[in-house]
């Protein structure tokens, strides 16, 4: 198994959506972290766990972002089969990023 502590491998606080949006946005985590780690867990076969827990908090723009592109590259059903989603502080989160994950984008 993979782990993304996501409050000590990226930000305890995490930002907006895009780049531009300032840092430590969705496209970041996705692009500098994310893509990486996903692609590295089904390659060697195993599941990619990402720990929400421990952050100030999430913008939804930043979960959608992140997780709508994983989803979109690499096809939902495969993401959402290779996840296991921690967040005991929120579980509300889980849903959305599922949510995310299945949202067709343009």
């Amino acid at each position: 198994m993979i782990i993304i502590n996501i409050a000590t491998d990226f930000s305890q606080t995490p930002g907006a959506r895009i780049y531009s949006d300032g840092p430590f946005s969705g496209q970041e985590f996705y692009e500098k972290l994310l893509k990486d780690k996903f692609e590295l867990a089904i390659k060697d076969g195993v599941k990619l766990k990402i720990i929400l827990d421990g952050v100030e908090g999430y913008t939804s723009s930043f979960i959608n972002e992140a997780f709508s592109l994983l989803g979109n590259e690499f096809k939902p059903e495969i993401v959402w089969n290779n996840l296991i989603i921690v967040s005991n502080e929120t579980p509300k989160y889980i849903e959305k990023v599922k949510e995310s994950v299945y949202e067709k984008r343009k």
